[in-house]
Order: C-alpha cells, then structure tokens, then sequence
C-alpha cells in the first residue's frame, strides 16, 4: 500500500482527527524518549488535547517540573541580557547624536571664527565672536613674543661662547676686568695718594 503525501490542515472528521492524534503523540513521546536515552538530552514534552486531557514525558528522574523551572530560569536570563543589550545600544545611541550635535556645533563655531556664515549672526553672536577671537590673538602674541625671548637668549649665550673663543688669554682678562667693574656696586675705593 501506497503513503500519499499528507497535506497539512485541519482534518475535518472527528474520528480521523482522534485517531491521527492518538498515532502522532505516540510516535512523538516514542521520538522524545529517544532523543533522551541516545544523545542524554534533558527533554520535556507536554501535550494537551483537544478535550484537554494532558500528556508528558520526562527525561529526568524527579518530574517535569524540573525541567520547566529550568527552562523558566534560562528564558528569565535571555530577557534580562537582552534588556540590557537594548539598554547599551540606547545608550550608545544616545552617545552617537549627542556627539553628532556636538560635532555640528564645533563645525558652525570653526565656519565663524573663521569669518563663514556670519550673516546669520545677531550681534550677541557677532561679538562673542569677536572677544573669542581677541582673545585667542593674546595668547598667540604671548607665545610669540616668549618664543622671541627664548631665542635671543639662546643667541647671546651662543654669541658670548664664540667671542671667548675667538679672544686672547689678555683680551680676555680685559674683558672680564671690565666686566667686573661693571657689576661693582657700592662705594669707590679711596685713592691712594
């Protein structure tokens, strides 16, 4: 005898559905127990009827309610890390336009300084640009003006070791006499008569 293919819908007589379903949860609870038995699965089948009577079978030794206390803890675990995956990518979210906004006004605030879309400034705009630019030009002639001292410094300590090197031993003592009569602060001597 011939198996045609079963289409899968309702089956509409009473007896036929009954009797369809007393054939397949056999070979379903037969399908579970050796699915438990050939690869040691922790399995739990429960079925209701269309009357309500209840069918189950368990693989582990105490009862089913094991393994549903157990699937319960699994299903609360996956909900609380995927809440909290949903709560890091809001945050990052949140991080990302945040960031967009900051970078926008960072962008706006380089096009004035730099002299671009200052026609639609007010004039409150206008001069913070202004004293921002002031203020920035202070400290670029400050650091200009340190850099330039820092320089000559360099210059005349370079300056004094090439001209001691150059001089004689006697220019030499000259020069450093006469330094030191340049650094004598006090009285004068008396002179001896």
């Amino acid at each position: 005898m011939v198996r045609g293919k079963t289409q899968m819908k309702r089956i509409e007589n009473e007896t036929s559905r009954q009797v369809t379903f007393s054939k397949r949860r056999s070979g379903l609870l037969k399908k579970a127990f050796e699915l438990s038995v050939l690869c040691d699965a922790e399995v739990a089948l429960i079925i209701f009827s269309t009357r309500g009577r209840l069918y189950e079978f368990s693989s582990s030794t105490s009862s089913i309610n094991k393994t549903v206390e157990r699937y319960q803890r699994k299903i609360k675990d996956l909900c609380v890390n995927n809440n909290g995956i949903h709560e890091n990518t809001q945050i990052l979210k949140d991080g990302d336009m945040s960031m967009a906004k900051r970078i926008e006004q960072l962008d706006n605030s380089r096009r004035k300084l730099l002299g671009d879309e200052l026609d639609t400034c007010s004039i409150d705009e206008l001069r913070q640009v202004e004293n921002q630019l002031e203020r920035s030009l202070e400290k670029i002639r400050a650091r200009k003006n340190e850099m330039f001292k820092e320089q000559i410094e360099k210059l005349k300590e370079e300056y004094q070791i090439e001209r001691e090197r150059y001089l004689s031993d006697e220019d030499l003592e000259v020069v450093t006499e006469k330094r030191k009569e340049e650094l004598f602060i006090g009285r004068p001597e008396k002179q001896k008569l």
